[in-house]
């Protein structure tokens, strides 16, 4: 079973090409064409980090999101402006069912149409959890060959992104720690009143771009 690792946060956003372009203006952080989630109304953007990336989320259906749980959360992560929203952590196929079973989910086959005529899938667990709490991370196993991870997209950034600096999850730091059954690296656990999830990320030479 691979140890769990971080794989993407999702920056929440109501307009996924400017928080793209402000990105880049200001952080010199190129994005990627992602794609639709089919069903849900929303499409991403991909900055790809190395070994794990940013999703751009946002609505791009707004029909389509109005019948979506997924399109209601992102109203709702949005109102005050881009927001980190959630994190992932990556898994192998054996990883997710134990992580699964650990913790009462159910994995859900997934995909996505990317360009070039690539179509990506992998499976999920805890989605749903994440979405009611900032504070849990949802878990992914994908499959697809490693050159076709969002992460290993090649992007031309102005800067050398090396990764996360840091993911911190905040709220009730027991539960916290009962959800990821363990320590992950790069993930802190912080107690907070209220949940949430704050990233940063890490840039050659010891800078930092805070996200949200």
């Amino acid at each position: 079973m691979t140890p769990l690792a971080i794989d993407h946060v999702i920056l929440a956003t109501a307009d996924i090409y400017a928080t793209s372009a402000r990105l880049e203006r200001d952080h010199g952080l190129v994005s990627l064409p992602g794609g639709r989630h089919a069903g849900h109304g929303t499409g991403n953007r991909i900055v790809p980090l190395g070994e794990a990336y940013i999703e751009i989320m946002g609505i791009v259906d707004e029909d389509e999101a109005a019948a979506s749980p997924m399109g209601a959360w992102l109203r709702d992560q949005t109102a005050a402006g881009d927001r980190v929203a959630a994190l992932c952590l990556r898994t192998d196929a054996s990883g997710l069912d134990a992580t699964a079973e650990r913790l009462g989910l159910r994995p859900l086959p997934m995909s996505r149409d990317a360009p070039g005529g690539v179509t990506l899938t992998w499976r999920l667990a805890g989605l749903a959890e994440a979405m009611a709490d900032p504070s849990r991370t949802f878990f992914i196993d994908w499959q697809v060959p490693p050159d076709l991870h969002p992460a290993r997209g090649d992007a031309r950034h102005r800067v050398r992104p090396t990764g996360f600096a840091r993911v911190e999850l905040a709220g009730d730091e027991g539960a916290i720690r009962d959800w990821l059954g363990g320590e992950v690296p790069g993930v802190s656990v912080a107690s907070a009143s209220a949940p949430s999830v704050r990233a940063a990320v890490a840039l050659a030479g010891g800078r930092e771009v805070l996200l949200g």
